[in-house]
């Protein structure tokens, strides 16, 4: 989310500062990952792996199964900024809440947020939400946020002191110079998770809401061929198309623990 875009959000509330408040950038590193989900409240039986190829069986043999969900991070393109636009033209924003939601979904309002977004939004929904421990800050923050609609679930994680305390922890991680809160940052995280009817959902906080990328069988799960050519492989065949270079992208994928 650009930091106008931010501003523009907070200039409606007056509640809130004309600056919009920002997060360090999250490192898409597994070790800080984890360490974020098991501090927020998400059992240790959890965390997050590297996905060293989408192509290769061998090494996705490597990874713990199931994999529950899937965290993109790559550079924000001209190419993907048209896709967006092009896609949320005729979209309604998203106004569902209360636990009949098939997905839990937040709109990013804080600037440089989203790695912290695309996380809560692989814990929170399909079977990885089995796994946070009830008496948790994060099972505290969804119990408060569910049957909120999205612009008051924005104003709830702006406020947690809960949630930027964790963030603060984990942004000092990783094996990267960590970058300022104010910078400007070309990299977004997009977040993919297999819902609990069976559904691949593309959750993205900056967007107009949740993105229903199609149905996926009982076994299946996001790692499944299925599952990346419907969500992984096809947003990077849309950037290869375009681009026509070597595409700069990271993905980690949250399932077992091997500890």
């Amino acid at each position: 989310m650009t930091e106008q875009a931010a501003q523009h959000i907070l200039a409606e509330d007056p509640g809130k500062p004309a600056k919009p408040k920002a997060f360090v950038p999250l490192e898409n590193n597994p070790e800080v990952m984890s360490q974020l989900i098991h501090r927020l409240g998400v059992s240790s039986a959890l965390a997050f792996h590297d996905i060293f190829s989408i192509d290769d069986p061998d090494l996705l043999a490597f990874v713990p199964r199931p994999a529950y969900a899937l965290l993109l991070v790559f550079p924000v393109s001209k190419a993907y900024e048209k896709f967006r636009h092009e896609e949320d033209a005729n979209k309604q924003e998203y106004k569902e809440s209360g636990p009949q939601e098939e997905v839990i979904w937040f709109k990013q309002t804080i600037r440089n947020a989203c790695g912290m977004i695309g996380v809560l939004h692989g814990v929170s929904n399909g079977d990885a939400r089995d796994f946070i421990e009830p008496s948790s800050n994060l099972s505290a923050l969804l119990e408060a946020a569910t049957p909120l609609q999205p612009a008051a679930r924005a104003d709830l994680l702006y406020d947690s002191q809960a949630l930027e305390s964790a963030h603060q922890s984990a942004a000092s991680q990783g094996h990267t110079t960590v970058p300022g809160a104010e910078d400007d940052i070309d990299l977004h995280y997009v977040c993919f998770i297999k819902s609990k009817d069976n559904n691949l959902w593309e959750l993205d906080g900056s967007r107009k809401g949740p993105l229903n990328r199609g149905p996926l069988g009982l076994e299946e799960d996001v790692l499944s061929d299925k599952a990346l050519d419907m969500g992984v492989k096809s947003f990077l065949k849309r950037e290869e198309a375009v681009g026509g270079g070597e595409l700069r992208f990271s993905l980690i994928a949250l399932g077992p623990s091997v500890d």
